[in-house]
């Protein structure tokens, strides 16, 4: 029946099977059925179909999926994606189902547990270098159709290739200026590698001109409007984990060159023509110069002729000018892309610019000998160009013709020396200059010389005094003359002259007696006034007398000794050990004092060299130590007296050791030192202590105090049980003295103390002779680990207590009672 009649429609009467096809049905109508069995006897009752069916075309399964593809695999997982099946079975598609298979195994286990619609997976958590291959099924309301077609075999490992790149450019790229250029390629790898564009190993950036593109599988740089800072080496650098790979390229962005570096230089102006030079251009346009275009002008015309488009040098020959004329001259430069802007010369005219020098003043001759003169002159006008050479020439007073001294070239210097003159001539001299043009006028000639050695008399000695005197004799002395007349001195000659007299009397006859500068005057008349005078005499003869200043009166003569002290003998005098000592005075008096030096009021060390001169007296002793230091004296005596002077003398020097070094309050950890300061400390403030301490087994010394300025030290830090020596130096200024080292080590343990008495005694047990005690452990053990107990005992009412025994434990029976 239809679903909304209530009648029913018999289809069939003849059923036997257990099945039966309903014709004349309209499709998209709702239908219920029933049916019956029968036999002989009757008809059975309905059963009826519980719900409505609706009348449509049959439904099938779907037909398989399409496109079983794998898109990506690693080495533990899978990626694969798929198309729908053509046909769906009438019946929209619910799910798809995954499969796999593992090579060498018969069955596809399901990859996919949830209801999935998406038709792409990645399965994940496979083992690497398993062998799978997959199938997938679609699902409608009916069931699950057939499975698509399975992948080839796929091994789990990770898809890798190495990069490799497609270049459309090739290794040089020449551009004009203005122009754009791109460098493209293509390129591939897996993983995606990274692209890079360098230049000149710097890293291309974008701009308003450089634009870089790049895809999965193409790359492009392009820049727009070049200039010619965009000239350089490319380089693309296509990169992933498996390697890289690069691709080149020399980029050469052409111009014109830039105009000729000026200024324009006249290196030779002539009447008729001129030599120019210049420069190269700073930027060549990236194309070598191929050639200079000259061209020149008259300055007061506007017409430039051609000179040369041929050269490529810098310099260039500007022909056939009218002298007198200024001309200028212009320069381009050429290269394959084009011509610069010229370079415009200042102007110049056409005119010999340079000639032969000028004549040299009158020459100076100095410095004749008898067979040799040097002459001197001042370097004239150079005409124009550097002079070359002087020319120097020589002739006989007397003669006609002038000779050349020398062959050789004389340049730099405006002297020469003129050798092989003849002893006794007479000659002049003259110089030339010359340059390149040519040799100038000669100098007007040098006064005439005459050649021979030079001699004169010599000036008078110096300063000339009386030194000393006695009662028939002056002892004289002087300093020799400032000049020698160009002939050696032979000697002196001494004159006096009674005050009141007019003659001068001869002290020595020949000027060879006395060759010294002192003489001593005798035979001379006591109480007698005289006055002394000096000459000196070398081959040309004596020269001017020089004269004592005041007259002499001739005795006898006592000075007491002057004691002048340098600045070494101030009050006290500080030396450093190891420096020299030095300690001096100028001594007068007459007769000459005798001199003696003490320290402490006898005599100097022996080490101490004592000299003793006619002016005074000087003490040194080398490589000063601090016993060197005290006070030292100066006697000077003669009989008209004695003088003495003192001097303090500290010899600076690193401290003595320090004393009675002690160590006290011994610890496991730790100790405490204590010392008293240097007898000696050196002549300087000590500054600090340095304390150090050595483990008995090591040769190593170890600072633990430095800086400290107190005469103790807690060191700390100690190892318990091992064995220590320590020392202390003081320092000062000048250095660290010596040590003072503990004479036995020292162990860091806790010092020991006598156990306190055992607690609790009392007795557990009496016998008519014995007695059994027991007892606790005493509270302190003073430091170290408990080794026995003793045991007395004492009859009552005696005084002395009786030793019985020692025992390790805390129980003992004593005996014998």
């Amino acid at each position: 029946r239809e679903s909304d009649h209530r009648a029913w429609t018999p289809v069939s009467y003849t059923v036997t099977r257990q099945n039966a096809t309903v014709q004349g049905l309209t499709e998209g109508k709702a239908y219920f059925f029933r049916i019956a069995a029968e036999n002989i006897i009757g008809m059975g009752p309905f059963t009826e179909t519980t719900k409505e069916i609706v009348i449509r075309e049959p439904i099938t399964v779907p037909d398989r999926p399409e496109d079983l593809e794998v898109k990506a695999v690693t080495k533990n997982s899978v990626t694969l994606t798929w198309n729908p099946p053509k046909y769906n079975g009438g019946s929209d598609i619910t799910m798809y189902v995954l499969e796999s298979r593992l090579i060498g195994k018969e069955k596809f286990h399901k990859v996919t547990k949830e209801k999935m619609l998406d038709r792409k997976y990645t399965i994940e958590g496979l083992k690497e270098g398993d062998t799978y291959e997959y199938r997938v099924s679609a699902c409608n309301i009916v069931g699950q159709g057939k499975p698509s077609f399975c992948t080839k075999p796929i091994t789990c490992k990770d898809e890798i290739a190495p990069p490799s790149i497609d270049l459309d450019f090739r290794d040089k790229l020449i551009v004009r200026v203005g122009e754009a250029f791109s460098l493209t390629g293509r390129y591939s790898g897996k993983p995606a590698p990274k692209v890079t564009w360098l230049k000149d190993d710097i890293v291309v950036k974008e701009n308003d001109r450089t634009k870089i593109k790049t895809t999965p599988t193409t790359l492009c740089l392009g820049i727009l409007k070049s200039v010619r800072e965009d000239s350089g080496k490319y380089c693309v650098t296509v990169e992933n984990s498996t390697g890289s790979r690069k691709g080149f390229c020399q980029v050469n962005v052409v111009d014109r060159p830039s105009p000729p570096v000026g200024p324009v230089i006249f290196d030779e102006v002539h009447k008729n023509h001129m030599v120019v030079s210049w420069k190269p251009p700073l930027d060549d346009g990236g194309s070598e110069i191929t050639n200079y275009i000259i061209e020149k002008k008259d300055a007061h015309r506007d017409v430039w002729m051609p000179v040369t488009s041929a050269t490529v040098k810098t310099t260039c020959k500007i022909p056939k000018l009218l002298e007198g004329r200024e001309y200028q001259v212009r320069i381009y430069a050429e290269n394959l892309y084009g011509i610069s802007d010229p370079l415009i010369s200042d102007e110049m005219k056409a005119k010999d610019r340079f000639r032969v020098p000028d004549a040299p003043e009158q020459p100076i001759i100095k410095d004749v000998t008898k067979d040799s003169a040097v002459v001197v002159w001042n370097k004239p006008y150079d005409g124009g160009k550097p002079i070359t050479n002087y020319i120097v020439e020589k002739k006989e007073t007397m003669a006609t013709r002038w000779v050349r001294v020398t062959k050789d070239p004389i340049f730099p210097s405006t002297q020469f020396k003129v050798p092989d003159l003849l002893e006794g001539c007479q000659y002049e001299f003259r110089v030339s200059a010359e340059n390149e043009i040519g040799i100038g006028d000669p100098s007007p000639p040098s006064k005439p010389i005459f050649a021979r050695d030079p001699i004169a008399k010599p000036s008078p000695p110096i300063n000339p005094e009386a030194v000393d005197k006695t009662k028939n004799s002056v002892d004289l002395s002087w300093q020799p003359p400032r000049h020698d007349g160009n002939g050696k001195i032979i000697g002196y000659l001494v004159e006096y002259q009674k005050v009141g007299d007019e003659e001068w009397k001869k002290a020595n006859l020949t000027a060879d007696s006395c060759p010294e500068t002192k003489y001593k005057v005798t035979g001379l008349t006591e109480g007698l006034t005289y006055k002394f005078r000096v000459k000196a005499v070398n081959a040309a003869g004596e020269s001017e007398p020089a004269y004592v200043p005041d007259p002499v009166e001739v005795k006898d003569r006592l000075e007491p000794p002057e004691l002048i002290l340098d600045a070494n003998m101030a009050r006290e005098q500080h030396v450093k050990a190891g420096d020299t000592l030095r300690l001096s005075a100028v001594i007068k008096g007459v007769p000459f004092p005798k001199v003696s030096w003490k320290k402490e009021d006898h005599e100097v060390s022996p080490k101490a060299d004592i000299e003793v001169t006619g002016v005074g007296s000087k003490l040194e002793i080398r490589n000063t130590v601090h016993e060197d230091g005290g006070i030292y004296s100066l006697t000077a005596e003669n009989p008209a007296g004695s003088k003495t002077v003192s001097v303090k003398v500290v010899v600076l020097d690193k401290p003595g050791p320090p004393r009675n070094l002690q160590v006290s309050e011994v610890r496991s950890d730790s100790c405490y030192l204590t010392w008293m300061e240097p007898e000696d400390d050196g002549g300087s403030v000590i500054t600090n202590y340095v304390v150090e301490r050595k483990d008995v087994a090591s040769a190593q010394w170890v600072a633990i105090s430095s800086t400290s300025k107190k005469r103790s030290h807690m060191a700390k830090y100690l190892m318990e049980g091992t064995q220590y020596l320590f020392r202390v130096a003081a320092e000062n200024q000048f250095g660290r003295g010596p040590y003072v080292e503990t004479t036995k080590p020292i162990k860091a343990i806790d010092p020991l103390h006598p156990p306190g008495p055992p607690k609790n005694l009392h007795h557990v047990d009496v016998d008519k002779t014995e007695v059994s005690l027991v007892w606790n452990r005493p509270d302190r053990d003073g430091g170290a680990e408990i080794t026995g107990y003793l045991v007395e005992y004492q009859e009552d009412g005696a005084d002395e207590w009786t030793k019985f025994q020692t025992v390790p434990m805390l129980d003992c029976v004593v005996t014998g009672l």
